[in-house]
């Protein structure tokens, strides 16, 4: 499947999908797209949620 046919039955835009493969929204600035844009994405791909998120998950509870 291509990038704007996932996005297309994803309903999201094309570079949208493309910021989300490459995981940025700018150069050095991570991209958080919500949950719902995810649980599309995997149903699209036919993949469960946890193949899209890092072995490594980081610590977002440090620093508080």
């Amino acid at each position: 499947m291509s990038q704007e046919a996932v996005a297309h039955a994803a309903g999201i835009a094309g570079q949208t999908y493309y910021k989300y493969e490459k995981g940025e929204s700018k150069p050095g600035t991570p991209l958080n797209p919500r949950l719902r844009t995810l649980l599309a994405v995997t149903q699209v791909l036919g993949i469960e949620l946890t193949t899209l998120l890092p072995e490594d998950l980081p610590d977002l509870t440090a620093g508080r």
